[in-house]
Formats: structure tokens, sequence, C-alpha cells
């Protein structure tokens, strides 16, 4: 709102390498596969618990935030988010940034397989100027919260025409200590067969990187385009925090 000063940037662990850094030292040739193939591929150990103990304190900390979602009003599940302002906190910012261009050549060979036009810039900057060219100009990294009963209804995350069609979830609790039950899903739609699930196991700082909407599948006539969306189990106790990379911007 008008004369609302602007929340400065968190101060979070140091990282012990920068953002960069960090995502080239990952198996890329590999993960790609994974995407291909599966439609979702897991960093394992991108952040620290330190990183992640530090951003889920982030929560209850509302100037970081430009809006707070209870899941339930809108009959998206159970459990609430919060998407962060900008400035981004700096590891925040600087992840998004740096997992970018790795998926950007994904996002392009699947448009092409799917006989989409449109390609994405080789960088962030790029894609975020015309995300705001085209009025979608509110940050979409999102903080998640879930206690016993809540979980996340299968959905994909579009917030305009202009959509990055793979995002990053990063789990900052432990299964097993933290909470139990709470399983990331992935459903696919295919054309004239039953909908295949996938459930990804994650530990605490691990990421998922995701197919947001479509995908290509390779057939025995070439490729075909499936349908996906994603979820969160019931968490049966305890509680759980999540970071959500959307590399878009919203209207």
């Amino acid at each position: 709102m008008p004369g609302q000063p602007r929340p400065q940037p968190v101060s979070l662990p140091v990282p012990a390498s920068s953002g960069a850094d960090r995502i080239a030292a990952y198996p890329w040739q590999g993960l790609t596969q994974e995407l291909d193939e599966h439609g979702c591929a897991v960093l394992e150990g991108l952040l620290s618990p330190d990183e992640c103990r530090g951003i889920a304190d982030l929560y209850g900390q509302e100037r970081h935030f430009r809006s707070h979602i209870h899941m339930a009003r809108h009959g998206f599940g159970r459990g609430e988010y919060r998407y962060f302002a900008y400035p981004l906190p700096a590891l925040i910012g600087d992840l998004r940034t740096a997992l970018y261009p790795r998926l950007a050549a994904t996002a392009n060979a699947w448009n092409q397989r799917m006989g989409i036009e449109a390609a994405y810039p080789a960088n962030h900057v790029d894609f975020l100027k015309a995300c705001h060219a085209a009025g979608q100009n509110r940050p979409t990294p999102l903080l998640l919260q879930y206690g016993p009963g809540d979980f996340n209804c299968l959905h994909q995350d579009l917030y305009g025409d202009l959509a990055f069609p793979i995002q990053v979830a990063i789990l900052l609790s432990q299964p097993g200590r933290d909470f139990a039950g709470g399983e990331f899903v992935l459903t696919e739609q295919r054309p004239r067969m039953q909908s295949r699930v996938e459930v990804v196991p994650l530990r605490q700082g691990d990421a998922v990187a995701f197919a947001v909407h479509n995908r290509p599948v390779q057939g025995s006539r070439g490729s075909y385009r499936v349908n996906l969306r994603h979820g969160v189990s019931r968490v049966r106790s305890g509680q759980r925090h999540t970071l959500g990379l959307i590399f878009h911007d919203a209207r």
C-alpha cells in the first residue's frame, strides 16, 4: 500500500557456497533425464538444516510477505501459505536465479517437442522482464505451513498468460522428526489412459523440480502431451514447512 515501507532483505545463514556454485555441482544430465522420463527430479541436500530452519522461521514475520492464504477458505485443501514480497531473501533469490537457466534448457526442449513456439530466455532477469511487461509483476516464491490434518489439493500454479513449465519445492522440515505423512504427490493425466501417480520421498533440504502443467512423453508415434497436477497428502502429525520456487510472476 502507498506509504508502507518496503521489507528489507532478510538475514539468513550464510550459504556455504553461492547458489550458482551449488546448482552447478549437481549431475544435470541425469536430472534432465529424470525430468524427461518422470516429470520430476530430486536435488538432494540443496539446503543445509540451518538454512532450512532459517527460512521456516520467517513464516511468522509478516513484513517479508505480500499475502497470506488460508487454503480451506478457497477450497485448496487445509493449511496455509505466504507469498514473499520483493526484495526476496538473498538466499531464496539466489537459488531462483541459479536454477532457472538449468531448467530453461529443458523447458525449451519440451516446447519444441510439443509444437509450442514460445522460447524462454537464457537468464531469469529477462524472463521476469517479459512477465512484468505482460502485467505479471507480483512475486510468486512462497512459504507453506501444514499442521496435523492439513493437505494440499492437486493443482497447477499458473498465474497469468506467461508460465514457466517447471517449478521447484524444497522441504524445510525433517520427515519422521518434525512431521509424519505429508508426502509430495504428482499426478499425470495421459490421453485415453488412466492417470499415473508419482509419490516423491524427500528429506530435509531436498528439492524436487517438477512439471507445472504440461510435458511431452515419447510414444510409439512421437511425442504426446500429458497434463500434470501436484499436491501434498495429509499431514498425520507435527508441522511441515516447504519453500516453493515458481519462476514466473503473477498478475
